[in-house]
């Protein structure tokens, strides 16, 4: 299907609007100045000192002795006439010239009388113009501020007060979004369910034919970061339709019936460009379920969702209108909303795999230079449970590490230090430690090490006792696939690893400190789930124990009952102890037993404060460091035997020692 054509509005006119901007501006400045002469008219009439004389004797006496020096002749508005000016004497009190007023009837006699005192300034004033203007102007000045405003809100039509019941929606078109399904990567089953509503819109006869009906509302959902927006950012990209974008959050507002008004209003726009997609990001801001216990359930934001609810499936729906929304909170969400014929479609994003990482990684290393010994799969082995936002962060942080040192191209190095900073927090070696605490550490890491090396498990990636983040020091693990169910063996060795930093110090310094902390906390975790949630006690059996509990008045946040007795949460208790006790008696043996391994592992650790998984690997097994040159004879030693299988003249492929693999 193609694309509707948007009719190209006619060009603005550039001559008008250079005019108008100067003219707003002198009727602003305009209005300025009218005010500013209010104000000082305000202020110069204050309380002034003016001497009051009767026409004869003493005004003529005065003005026959010469003793005026400003005369002036003032007509009021009433009819009122008089003359007032200044004396040539000074007033005591002010320092100024003395000034008078006296009331007469404006004679010819007069006036020839004035003219014929040398010196003396007249004047005749009639201030009828003036005080016409002075009490216009604050009129003006109201009327002016008021036009300027209902100007403004007019041309503000769609966006101004007057407007708040319009939608928000953005409408997005192929020219301005440039992301497509070539970009989204580590989602593919998700990228396949949203090509279809694609392949829908381009072509819906090859669906209709059959009696298909292509879903009406399709819900992302998944952890943060997983890549649910630009999944939609792609659809947008792919599809040639109108696609409009909004966030839940726009139809809330402080005005009760907005957020109602802004959704009829944008399906109104959508019914007009059908067919389209509306695509709704995170809609638990507007899509909770309703309460209708204490307090009542008629606020703002239930009245939005029934709104949203008739206009997805009601008696005035049409189709053509495909709504796509995302939420990392589906748990939350109304169960009207969720049933077939609004969402009928709900699609996982979920995690990327270890294909799903190496495969995000590329699309985001395509914008930086990458040195040819930058490995990514190695990084994608060492990145379980990032998320695909956590993964452009990580491309990122390498990119700034590499241009921080100087660098042309980004290393492995960089990418293995962009990880770490990423996943533990930055180096600080800023924490300066003393000899004690750089031993206490040292042991307490080599303890993590050992035991995970000695229990097997996941492969030690590298320790180091560089204070990262909280941490003093720290064991990392590099797993070689992405495990998604675990064995009790693979977890008590797991609680057995944790266990091993506590061990270590209180086998060599006979006493213990805080640094196990999170070791504890995270083992208790492991040890309780093992017992209440996967039945993994021989003293309990296999149930579950433990009731996960709704609240919906407190936003159907998740909480725990306990629908047994006190009797069987001992006993919970007590198989939770044992667990963690056994293991670290387990830890105690195994480290006394490796005692002369601990001390190297620490002693080389306090030299060169990191040691690689292989150097770990090599402590357990030889009980000290290779030379480079036994390491390169075992690695030429592996290549021989690799190139030593040969083929038998039947076919039949043979080792070196003539027997069948």
């Amino acid at each position: 299907m193609d694309a509707p054509e948007t009719p190209t509005p006619p060009p603005k006119e550039k001559s008008s609007e250079p005019s108008r901007l100067p003219m707003r501006g002198l009727v602003i400045w305009l209005l300025l100045l009218a005010l500013f002469i209010s104000l000082y008219q305000l202020l110069a009439q204050g309380p002034e000192r003016v001497r009051q004389l009767p026409y004869s004797p003493d005004f003529l006496a005065l003005l026959r002795e010469g003793r005026i020096r400003k005369a002036q002749l003032v007509l009021e508005v009433s009819g009122a006439q008089y003359v007032r000016g200044e004396t040539t004497e000074v007033d005591p009190r002010t320092g100024k010239p003395e000034k008078f007023r006296t009331e007469v009837v404006v004679l010819d006699d007069l006036m020839r009388e004035l003219k014929e005192v040398p010196n003396l300034e007249i004047k005749r004033q009639n201030p009828l113009i003036w005080q016409m203007l002075s009490g216009a102007v604050p009129f003006l000045i109201v009327m002016g501020v008021l036009y300027f405003l209902i100007n403004r809100q007019m041309k503000m039509a769609g966006r101004g007060a007057l407007s708040f019941g319009k939608s928000r929606a953005k409408l997005l078109t192929r020219t301005k979004n440039k992301v497509t399904f070539g970009d989204v990567a580590g989602i593919d089953e998700a990228r396949e369910e949203v090509q279809e509503i694609v392949d829908f819109l381009k072509d819906p006869k090859r669906f209709q034919k059959l009696g298909g009906r292509i879903p009406k509302g399709v819900l992302l959902v998944g952890p943060p970061g997983t890549g649910k927006t630009l999944l939609a950012k792609a659809i947008a990209g792919e599809a040639q339709v109108p696609f409009f974008s909004i966030s839940g959050s726009d139809f809330v507002e402080m005005f009760v019936g907005v957020g109602a008004s802004r959704v009829r209003d944008m399906f109104e726009q959508a019914k007009r460009n059908a067919p389209c997609i509306i695509f709704i990001d995170e809609i638990d801001a507007v899509g909770r379920s309703r309460f209708s216990g204490i307090g009542g359930g008629h606020d703002e934001r239930e009245q939005t969702l029934n709104a949203l609810l008739v206009e997805m499936d009601g008696f005035d729906t049409q189709e053509g209108i495909i709504i796509i929304a995302a939420t990392n909170r589906p748990d939350v969400l109304d169960n009207a909303l969720l049933r077939p014929g609004r969402f009928d479609r709900q699609i996982v994003v979920d995690l990327p795999g270890l294909e799903g990482r190496v495969n995000i990684l590329k699309i985001h290393a395509k914008r930086v230079q990458l040195a040819p010994n930058a490995d990514l799969r190695r990084i994608a082995r060492g990145t379980p449970g990032f998320s695909g936002a956590d993964l452009a962060n990580l491309i990122n942080e390498a990119a700034l590490l590499a241009a921080r040192r100087g660098a042309a191209s980004v290393e492995l190095s960089d990418l293995e230090e962009a990880r770490d900073k990423v996943r533990w927090g930055r180096e600080r070696r800023s924490r300066m430690l003393d000899d004690q605490e750089k031993r206490l550490t040292a042991y307490h890491e080599s303890g993590h090490a050992l035991i995970l090396q000695i229990v097997g498990g996941e492969p030690v990636h590298k320790v180091t006792i560089i204070p990262r983040g909280q941490a003093l020091g720290a064991t990392m693990q590099l797993p070689e696939k992405d495990r998604y169910t675990e064995s009790r063996s693979k977890l008590i060795k797991m609680i057995t690893g944790l266990m091993g930093g506590r061990a270590a110090e209180e086998i060599v310094f006979g006493d213990v400190t805080t640094g196990a902390q999170m070791d504890f906390r995270q083992a208790t975790h492991i040890a309780r789930l093992m017992v209440c949630e996967w039945g993994m006690s021989d003293a309990l059996g296999p149930q579950s124990f433990g009731e996960r509990e709704e609240l919906l008045f407190l936003g159907r946040e998740v909480s725990r009952t306990q629908p047994y007795s006190e009797e069987t949460a001992r006993r919970i208790d007590a198989e939770v102890s044992r667990i963690l006790r056994e293991s670290y008696t387990a830890a105690l043996n195994l480290l006394r037993e490796n005692r002369d391994k601990l001390d190297l592992t620490a002693k080389l650790l306090i030299e060169r404060e990191t040691l690689s998984g292989t150097e770990i690997e090599e402590i357990v097994r030889f009980g000290r460091l290779r030379s480079d040159e036994e390491r390169e004879a075992d690695a030429v030693k592996a290549e021989d035997g690799a190139a030593q299988t040969i083929r038998t003249p039947s076919g039949s492929p043979r080792n070196d020692r003539g027997e069948n693999p």
